[in-house]
């Protein structure tokens, strides 16, 4: 049996058997990993919440046939504040969630999607109000999906290619991207996006996570709210899977 090292954030967890558990992590060497978790329900477990979901470890495994052991965790990060406020830990969940959809084993691109949801975990714990918070899952849902290859056309019309009059953008999430006013007539669904939102949106795409720009002096909790619904429209159009979470936070908004 061969042992490795890897930093981890686990994602989701399901009962192995009455004291194991069989825990889905995104690694930043690895991409998704599973691992077993032996006797982690058990109150003398070395691992304990070091399990919990939305955690950051770094794990020594064993690799098996079939399924890797959890040797070994050491609470990186956890992320507390966001266990204490209930916009935080759903927000966090929702883009857990995302990188679980769209991540995959032996991914590529394993150190950008880890540092990704890392910085986006630790932004949603630290942010001090709700424009905070929903800026650093919109930087999130940007980059994810431009990392996974489903990036916004945000400067030209998706349908015809053709130049967009700054006054007359419309959106459509399920073309990806902004459609010009002659092109919106032909589809069913679109919205009006202002020139000022989608230049807001082409910034945080382009500038990296940490950057700060005026938009965070700028931007309201609606212009927030908008932009984060209009980009969870975009990523369910391409997501291989249902995200259940975003269903959640409708509810709950």
């Amino acid at each position: 049996m061969q042992n490795f090292t890897t930093n981890a954030i686990n994602l989701k967890s399901y009962n192995l058997s009455e004291t194991d558990k069989i825990v889905v992590m995104y690694s930043k060497e690895k991409g998704i990993i599973k691992g077993v978790a032996k006797g982690v329900k058990k109150t003398t477990s070395k691992l304990g919440g070091r399990m919990d979901m939305l955690i950051a470890n770094k794990l020594l495994m064993r690799k098996g046939k079939n399924l890797n052991t959890i040797c070994q965790a050491e609470a990186l990060n956890t992320f507390k504040n966001s266990r204490k406020d209930i916009d935080k830990l759903f927000y966090s969940i929702y883009c857990s969630e995302i990188v679980n959809c769209f991540g995959v084993e032996n991914d590529p691109n394993s150190e950008e999607i880890y540092n990704l949801l890392y910085k986006t975990l630790e932004a949603i714990s630290i942010s001090e109000n709700k424009v905070e918070l929903l800026i650093s899952v919109i930087k999130f849902q940007l980059k994810i999906t431009h990392i996974a290859g489903y990036s916004l056309e945000l400067e030209s019309c998706v349908c015809c290619g053709g130049k967009l009059d700054k006054e007359n953008i419309r959106f459509s999430a399920q073309n990806g991207g902004t459609i010009c006013e002659e092109c919106a007539k032909g589809l069913f669904k679109s919205v009006k996006l202002h020139h000022k939102i989608r230049d807001f949106l082409i910034t945080l795409l382009q500038l990296d996570f940490d950057a700060k720009t005026r938009y965070d002096e700028l931007a309201t909790e609606k212009i927030c709210d908008f932009c984060f619904n209009i980009l969870k429209q975009h990523i369910e159009q391409f997501s291989p899977k249902k995200i259940k979470s975003g269903q959640i936070l409708e509810m709950t908004r």
